[in-house]
């Protein structure tokens, strides 16, 4: 009796687990004036339900009260026009040929002591929120989808915006009880997302903190195992505990390779998104592809804005050959399709994961 073919869902969490698949996923992103050509060329609004993605966001958590007018005072000369997140920080436009990006504000950059920290009002998540995730899940999973909780700057990400990264190095070199605090106050927060994630039955928990540059790490090896890979293993164990087999991607842009295996250590199922302007997916995988699975390899700064859809394709393909019939790999670009990438080449992605065999 032949097997009946998996669904999306199930056929990516099969991927993923390197367990084979039926056929090869495609995800992106969109920056604002792609999205503007894909309604152009398709008169469609979702991108995601028109190329058929096999996953779906669940909104994280919202907070019991917000007013952003409270973190002014932390700020001196702040555009008219900026915004303030749910942590304080400000963000203020962008360049005109950027419009998507801003400028970051670091609310927590002029405090020399530990009493100001403490005294700096911090979000409070409303879990009354949970039964809404719950629904989108089991929505999600009717149509045969999977689920992500997304929830990238888990802890390094969010601690440095809120204090600025030269001040928080500084601070952990130091030994600075405020890094302690900080860093304790953001792993908390997001242990509480990551736990009402798992509650809520999703498939993959989305992780992340950019800890690489492009040819380096940001940080020497022992800074990051002392105050950074402990506070994530704790979130992974957090969620864990509640499911068990939950999914964990972890997302770093450039060059990581001396901290793979610490991601290992903590439970890191997925790795997101091996550019390969900063390692080569062939020797990432070679080392790792028997404990690790990936995300990515498609190049946002060379193959996808420069390269021919013939040099896409070949692209797509080889890396798929590289993971190998088990599969492993969720072959996507590796970031924001920025305003430079020709159309043609993101349908060159998807075909070549059409087509592939």
């Amino acid at each position: 009796m032949a097997m009946a073919k998996m669904n999306a869902r199930e056929n990516l969490l099969s991927l993923l687990k390197r367990q084979g698949y039926d056929k090869v996923p495609v995800e992106f992103s969109l920056c604002p004036s792609l999205r503007e050509t894909f309604r152009a060329r398709t008169g469609e609004e979702d991108y995601r339900e028109y190329f058929h993605f096999a996953n779906r966001n669940v909104r994280g958590l919202q907070d019991k009260a917000f007013d952003p007018e409270v973190f002014k005072k932390y700020y001196d000369n702040l555009h008219p026009k900026a915004t303030i997140d749910r942590y304080g920080i400000a963000h203020e436009p962008g360049s005109d040929a950027a419009k998507h990006m801003t400028y970051m504000r670091n609310p927590m950059a002029n405090m020399d002591s530990l009493e100001e920290m403490k005294e700096y009002p911090f979000p409070v998540l409303d879990l009354s929120a949970q039964a809404q995730q719950v629904e989108e899940v089991k929505n999600a999973r009717e149509r045969g989808l999977a689920t992500v909780g997304n929830m990238q700057c888990t802890i390094w990400e969010t601690a440095w915006y809120m204090r600025g990264m030269e001040n928080l190095m500084v601070d952990m070199m130091m030994e600075d009880e405020k890094a302690e605090f900080l860093l304790n106050w953001v792993m908390e927060d997001a242990c509480t997302r990551a736990e009402a994630f798992a509650q809520a039955d999703v498939d993959i928990l989305y992780l992340g903190d950019d800890i690489g540059m492009q040819s380096s790490i940001m940080m020497g090896e022992d800074l990051y195992r002392t105050w950074l890979k402990p506070r994530l293993k704790n979130v992974i164990d957090r969620a864990r505990a509640i499911k068990p087999d939950i999914v964990v991607f972890y997302h770093s842009c450039g060059f990581i390779k001396p901290f793979i295996q610490d991601l290992v250590d903590v439970g890191v199922d997925v790795l997101n998104p091996v550019q390969p302007e900063c390692m080569d997916f062939e020797e990432i995988h070679a080392e790792f592809g028997d404990r690790l699975s990936f995300h990515g390899t498609i190049g946002t700064q060379s193959t996808m804005p420069f390269g021919t859809p013939d040099e896409v394709r070949s692209e797509v393909f080889r890396n798929l050959e590289i993971a190998g019939d088990k599969g492993g790999l969720f072959c996507a670009p590796t970031h924001l399709l920025e305003p430079e990438v020709p159309w043609k080449n993101i349908e060159a992605y998807v075909k070549a994961c059409e087509d592939f065999k």
